[in-house]
């Protein structure tokens, strides 16, 4: 006799025990997801657009996005069913809420709607709550509360920071998002500059956050934590290397990521989960005790989930009274930023159509509110692999020479999709990486005549967050062409604040995801920026409908 049989006079309240074959149907799905029977798990589900299922990841719609789910979910926990509760809704259409007990501790809770469909009873709707978890490992390598107190007062008084795992802190080892790394290195005796301008300001550090190996990724995911979950777009890819900081802001269990960008990896977990993420002007923010990718672009970043906040930050963290941060963007506290706003023509090109249509929307918003003084202009950089293309070649062979040592002393030590990049960087030679700086030379020119007196606007990235079940292929395909908008920035060294300001359709006609407008400006121009975002964001924003009487007392 199953767990579920010996329980079901527990369910025998007011609509008595459910249908036989009801239950027969709960069990066979019970042993299918104790198996991770895939197709099986697939054909309890009802099919079509309109079943769902949630947990505390968010929500999924429709048979195609909860199937994509389970296949990069893996198993659940061994667990017991300990009790059920029927009622009977309407004919031929059940609520089940079950109790189960994990083997390793805890208790969870499912709540399932079924409906008997011509194939027989099926699931149209279900909500899944774990057990609760201490702290989420692919987000967090270590967590507090706080973790290290701050300053007692200040400017970010009552602020919390997760750390990208690349930053010094006192006591802590730099564990660069890779276990064996983690293991070998030595704890650290100072806390890094960017660290401490934080808590000095009066934030507190909640913890120590995952990151893509050595940052040497974009998508996200790691082969030996986990991948940290999208807030914004269930089952979607978080966006890399500062995945962990940004899932962490994302999800409420911080409010200031502090990050790094080298080719895009503050801008893109922020496109792909809704926040505000500023990549700072290249040796603005110190970058001494932060483990190097590339040198000649790492910048320092921070991740928001809103405008005013990630204001507080960059005020505090670019004045003088923080006395460990380059003070070269001191001066442009009271200085605007020129009203010219230019789109380079090659970087929209490249983002989806969806992603163009709305971003057209946007701007035609700014013009209609009168947001800007004078029409957007279209302007032409030059093709987006000139940039990509020296980029790569100069990022690899830097990120080769910092790591080289490690990674010869162990062999097989990173996930696949790492080693291979660093497999293609230790065979860069000299003369290409020369060739590749001299080609890279005009082209960081040529943007800082355009910004000079403009400030470049485009899509973040080309479109929504991918799946995390997508194939290989198909990732590498929107690796490439997210590159290609996010490296031109890189490539100047410009400040780029990306900003949650798009909105695209998914592959659920019922539900929507964010995605970014990059704003690049002149070099040491951050906190004008900043301003000129947030004030252009206010601008386009919806007007609030009135709250009906009605509404208002439901």
């Amino acid at each position: 006799m199953t767990s579920v049989e010996q329980n079901t006079a527990e369910s025998t309240r007011a609509d008595g025990a459910p249908p036989a074959a009801l239950l027969a149907a709960f069990e066979a799905y019970e042993r299918a997801v104790q198996s991770n029977d895939l197709d099986e798990l697939d054909a309890w589900f009802a099919p079509g657009d309109a079943t769902l299922r949630g947990d505390d990841s968010g929500l999924l719609v429709g048979h195609e996005q909860i199937s994509e789910f389970r296949a990069q979910r893996g198993g659940v926990a061994k667990r017991t069913i300990e009790r059920i509760e029927y009622r009977a809704l309407a004919d031929g259409v059940a609520l089940l809420v079950s109790t189960s007990r994990f083997a390793t501790g805890g208790l969870g809770l499912q709540t399932q709607l079924w409906q008997q469909l011509p194939q027989g009873w099926r699931i149209t709707a279900a909500h899944v709550t774990p057990r609760p978890r201490a702290f989420d490992r692919s987000i967090w390598r270590t967590v507090g509360d706080p973790l290290f107190q701050g300053a007692w007062e200040g400017p970010l008084e009552g602020l919390t920071v997760a750390v990208k795992d690349l930053f010094a802190i006192r006591g802590y080892r730099i564990g660069a998002g890779n276990p064996s790394y983690l293991d070998s290195a030595k704890a650290e005796t100072r806390t890094a500059p960017a660290v401490r301008d934080l808590l000095r300001g009066g934030a507190s550090l909640r913890g120590i956050a995952r990151t893509d190996e050595f940052a040497y990724s974009i998508a996200g995911d790691n082969a030996h934590f986990g991948t940290p979950p999208n807030a914004a777009v269930p089952g979607a890819l978080p966006g890399g290397s500062s995945s962990g900081p940004a899932s962490a802001v994302a999800n409420g269990q911080a409010d200031i990521g502090l990050a790094t960008d080298t080719a895009g990896s503050v801008r893109i977990p922020a496109s792909y989960q809704g926040l505000w993420g500023l990549r700072t002007t290249h040796d603005l923010v110190p970058r001494q005790g932060l483990l190097p990718l590339a040198q000649s672009f790492d910048t320092v970043g921070w991740l928001t989930r809103d405008g005013e906040t990630l204001q507080r930050v960059a005020d505090w963290c670019l004045s003088y009274d923080s006395s460990e941060s380059t003070a070269s963007a001191a001066g442009q506290r009271g200085e605007d930023l020129p009203g010219r706003l230019v789109v380079p023509a090659e970087v929209l090109a490249a983002a989806s159509p969806e992603t163009v249509s709305a971003f057209e929307a946007f701007l035609h918003e700014l013009e209609e509110r009168g947001a800007v003084a004078a029409p957007v202009e279209r302007v032409s950089i030059g093709e987006l692999a000139s940039y990509q293309e020296p980029f790569r070649i100069v990022q690899g062979a830097e990120a080769w020479r910092n790591n080289r040592p490690w990674l010869e002393a162990h062999p097989g030590a990173t996930g696949p999709a790492v080693a291979a990049r660093f497999l293609a960087a230790s065979q860069i030679t000299e003369a290409q990486e020369q060739a590749a700086r001299d080609a890279l030379a005009p082209l960081s020119a040529r943007l800082e005549r355009l910004v000079h007196d403009a400030v470049l606007l485009f899509p973040t990235a080309p479109g929504a967050a991918p799946s995390r079940a997508a194939d290989a292929s198909s990732i590498d395909a929107i690796r490439t062409a997210t590159l290609r908008m996010t490296t031109p920035a890189a490539v100047a060294g410009l400040p780029a604040l990306s900003a949650p300001l798009l909105s695209v359709p998914t592959t659920s006609s019922a539900q929507a995801a964010p995605v970014g407008v990059c704003f690049v400006s002149r070099a040491g121009s951050d906190l004008a920026l900043v301003r000129l975002v947030r004030r252009l964001a206010s601008a386009a924003a919806p007007t609030p409908r009135a709250t009906s009487r009605a509404a208002t007392s439901a």
